[in-house]
């Protein structure tokens, strides 16, 4: 049997390292054909040096990455990047035929339609289906989609997403909207990058999960629910027409995903330990704070209002964040932030095409980077 072609766009990032990692340990299964970075450094170079047969790109635009997916033809690309630098090669794997493992938030919820017209597309050209062409990375989504197998989505119920509450979980409100970088950065479950770390202290990150949900699986926002978790056992549920629930469960490493997504639909053999229930101790479940993490809330309501309100949200809140590291205001100023770029960019419709999804998005990072609110 031929190994599975990989490209790796995003490859100093957090799950790009875990991804080398997992293609690493299969070399029998998988190949990878290309390599791209925003700012390369020991890790990839590292990565390349180790894969000379793979096309390498560092520093690369838009067009080069789309460039470097369609030129090398891989049968996955795992689309890591940050930003909406990747939602033209995904889009464009996509019309090519090609699998696309999706770990970038910003494509689904910045991309909206976009992304998922190409999908649908791709899976009736393919004999396939949605997920088989857009594949879900992030935990949450890939628990859905691994509990969904089998199913019809028009006998679910409710979609239910798990979230860790973050470093702040038992925090006052006061003392959440005045946090700093050195306290939201110590994420009590997952090792991440700076970016997501700070979306879960703030929640923001399982609101955008929530529309993510939304796009990649077709349920209305009204029945995507969300559940604190802190144990981080139980990545998400699937709620039945019929009074079932079914549930995944694993070690919180998100080399487990990843394995799933590129080794669909066979399941890749890991070294990820598997959950010992009886040494493990409980499991504990109680609903999120709207008023203490109101980044939730507004990214819920982004999310039920759509148009570009999803694309507003996910712009202005990876300037917020990146103010927010920077010490220019403490975390109460990303809610406040994401509230005036939805008021200003939310009305609008849905952006059509990528270039109106670019548009959007780069006009909406030059407001937040003005904005000057919280001060």
């Amino acid at each position: 049997m031929s190994r599975i072609r990989v490209a790796l766009l995003g490859a100093s990032g957090s799950i790009g390292v875990q991804a080398a990692d997992v293609i690493a340990q299969h070399p029998e299964e998988f190949e990878l054909v290309a390599l791209a970075s925003g700012r390369g450094g020991e890790q990839y170079d590292a990565l390349a040096t180790a894969n000379p047969q793979a096309r390498s790109l560092v520093g690369g635009s838009a067009d080069d990455l789309r460039a470097i997916v369609l030129d090398t033809a891989p049968d996955v690309a795992l689309i890591a990047t940050t930003g909406v630098v990747g939602l033209a090669a995904t889009v464009a794997a996509l019309e090519a035929g090609l699998a696309v493992a999706i770990a970038n938030k910003e494509t689904i919820v910045a991309g909206g339609d976009v992304v998922m017209r190409a999908a649908r597309s791709a899976a009736v050209r393919t004999g396939t289906n949605v997920l088989e062409r857009l594949r879900p990375v992030d935990s949450e989504h890939s628990a859905l989609w691994q509990c969904l197998v089998g199913e019809s989505l028009n006998r679910v119920r409710a979609l239910w997403l798990t979230a860790s509450g973050g470093p702040f979980r038992e925090s006052t409100a006061a003392e959440i909207a005045a946090a700093t970088p050195a306290t939201a950065l110590k994420h009590p479950t997952w090792s991440m990058g700076a970016k997501i770390t700070i979306d879960s202290a703030t929640l923001v990150n399982k609101g955008l999960e929530a529309i993510e949900a939304h796009r990649l699986f077709a349920v209305p926002m009204a029945q995507i629910k969300i559940v604190v978790h802190p144990q981080s056992v139980v990545h998400g549920l699937v709620e039945f027409v019929d009074g079932s629930t079914k549930a995944q469960m694993g070690s919180p490493d998100m080399r487990g995903p990843i394995g799933y997504a590129l080794g669909y639909p066979m399941r890749m053999a890991s070294t990820i330990p598997n959950v010992d229930l009886v040494s493990h101790g409980p499991f504990t479940f109680t609903a999120p704070d709207l008023v203490r993490f109101p980044g939730l809330a507004i990214a819920l309501e982004a999310g039920r209002a759509g148009g570009a309100a999803p694309g507003a949200l996910i712009a202005a809140d990876g300037v917020a964040v990146t103010r927010f590291l920077a010490g220019e205001f403490p975390l109460g100023g990303i809610p406040q932030l994401l509230r005036d770029a939805l008021e200003r960019f939310g009305v609008r419709p849905a952006p059509a095409s990528v270039a109106e999804v670019i548009a959007l998005h780069e006009e909406v990072t030059l407001f937040a980077e003005r904005w000057n609110g919280a001060a």
